[in-house]
C-alpha cells in the first residue's frame, strides 16, 4: 500500500497517517489482527487493514465552541500574556 493511493472513504493522507499509527500501535500492544499478516511491518499490516475497511473509524464529535473564549482573531490570549494554552490529543 502506497501513500500515492489511499483508501477512498479517506479524506486525506494525514488522516490516513494518523488512522495507520494508531492502529499500528495497537497492533504492537496486543490486538487481535483482522487478516493473514503479510509483512512484518506493523505499519504496513495497519494500512493494509484500513485499505481493505476492516478497521472501523470516524471523525469523532464536533469539538465545542465556547462563547467565552477571549482569543483574539490570531489564536493569542491577552489574559495568558498572548499564549493560548495547548490543546490535548486523545
Amino acid at each position: 500500500m502506497h501513500m500515492d493511493r489511499i483508501p477512498e472513504k479517506i479524506d486525506s493522507k494525514f488522516r490516513y497517517v494518523l488512522l495507520a499509527a494508531r492502529r499500528a500501535e495497537q497492533l504492537i500492544r496486543g490486538a487481535q489482527e483482522r487478516m493473514p499478516r503479510e509483512s512484518p511491518k506493523f505499519a504496513r499490516h495497519a494500512m493494509k487493514e484500513i485499505a481493505n475497511e476492516l478497521v472501523d473509524w470516524d471523525y469523532g464529535e464536533a469539538p465545542e465552541s465556547s462563547e467565552t473564549d477571549s482569543a483574539d482573531e490570531d489564536g493569542t490570549d491577552a489574559e495568558n500574556g498572548g499564549l493560548s494554552p495547548p490543546s490535548t490529543v486523545n
